[in-house]
């Protein structure tokens, strides 16, 4: 009999599968994962019918259709007050989990370390663990989430390649603060480790709460890539998908 050994055998079906099963079974309200429950708005069925009609239909260039990376550029300009080169820094995905595994793939190689906060998205760790990583995970307790960044600083090792952080934070909802961006430089400046900011949830925040994108530190613009997303973006009405933009020169 044809066996195939899992290279992740301890990793289990992810949670948003297995509470979408309970919420259909129960016919509970799923909060787990966004279902749309409208139809379609019929002007967005015509822009798709318009350019697939104006020839839009081929292979998109590997780093995203140019007139899409321009309009990222134009939002973190609008945003964030930054300027972005349209090519050589930003890279569209088909999703936001690609983005993280393409980012990890890309930096991990067997006996890396990688820090990352815990509650955490779970596709951060099987992703390292296949690549050969080691997981350092720093566990963040209620009610304030804070992360003592002189305790991460003390896990830095020659072997730490990268630290994943979630800003805000799903599901914690911690939002860092500019003494927060200021300390994570201080805990890479010396040293050869990347960082991965999910920032996909950078526009889901209330009591007019501003988050900063840790591309506005110079030090952490040269060494982090910043995975955002169109899916998460609902207060503007953008299109499903998702994007990694953020990486520097020095990295591609």
């Amino acid at each position: 009999m044809l066996t195939l050994d899992s290279k992740l055998p301890a990793v289990g079906t992810t949670i948003f599968s297995v509470m979408s099963a309970l919420a259909a079974e129960h016919g509970a309200l799923n909060l787990s994962q966004g279902f749309p429950d409208y139809a379609v708005d019929p002007k967005l069925i015509g822009l798709v019918e318009h350019y697939l009609g104006a020839g839009n239909n081929q292979y998109a260039p590997m780093t995203g259709v140019a007139v899409l990376r321009e309009r990222i550029q134009a939002k973190f300009q609008w945003v964030h007050g930054l300027t972005i080169d349209a090519e050589q820094e930003i890279t569209v995905t088909t999703g936001g989990t690609q983005a993280i595994f393409t980012t990890i793939a890309a930096l991990i190689r067997p006996g890396d370390e990688v820090i990352s906060f815990e509650p955490a998205y779970d596709c951060y760790a099987p992703a390292v663990t296949l690549f050969g990583g080691k997981m350092i995970p720093v566990r963040l307790t209620a009610p304030e989430f804070a992360i003592d960044w002189d305790y991460v600083k003390s896990l830095i090792t020659p072997r730490t390649r990268l630290i994943i952080v979630n800003n805000p934070n799903n599901p914690a909802c911690r939002v860092f603060s500019m003494a927060d961006i200021a300390a994570l430089a201080e805990v890479v400046q010396d040293s050869n480790v990347f960082v991965l900011s999910d920032e996909v949830y950078e526009h889901l925040v209330f009591d007019d709460i501003q988050p900063q994108t840790l591309l506005k530190h110079p030090l952490l613009r040269e060494r982090t890539f910043v995975v955002g997303s169109f899916g998460k973006h609902v207060t503007c009405n953008w299109l499903e998908g998702r994007l990694l933009c953020g990486c520097t020169g020095t990295h591609g």
